[in-house]
């Protein structure tokens, strides 16, 4: 992807920013297995497993993203990067904004369900 173009709907990320996505996801993921990890040591409540959801979404959200090569925060915001980090650019075309915005929605709808189903695996586990 060296030459990457902006797509609406489909591409707003350039390769510095998918690598930045794919660390947020191994940080992430990181803290939900350390999570994890303490909740089994101390044989925490099924109540205090629901904990967990948040280290895993934040996991999947950097994943989802780095793996579609679209940030949320840029579709909502109406903005893409496909150079450095930092040089962001807007969207100037509204039916591109409302592309974007939709392929956003999708990608936090698709994260907060696969974060909601991992703490739900968690959740039923016998420990």
């Amino acid at each position: 992807m060296s030459n990457a173009t902006y797509i609406p709907g489909t591409c707003n990320l350039g390769k510095s920013e998918i690598r930045r996505r794919q660390i947020v996801g191994l940080v992430g993921l990181f803290f939900s297995l350390s999570s994890l990890v303490g909740l089994m040591s101390i044989h925490a409540e099924r109540s205090a497993r629901l904990g967990i959801f948040l280290p895993l979404m934040v996991a999947s959200v950097g994943f989802v993203q780095s793996r579609s090569k679209f940030c949320l925060a840029y579709g909502f915001a109406g903005t893409f990067n496909l150079g450095k980090l930092g040089d962001i650019s807007r969207v100037s075309d509204p039916i591109d904004r409302a592309a974007d915005r939709a392929t956003a929605l999708k990608i936090l709808l698709k994260s907060f369900l696969l974060a909601a189903l991992a703490t739900v695996v968690v959740y039923v586990l016998p420990f």
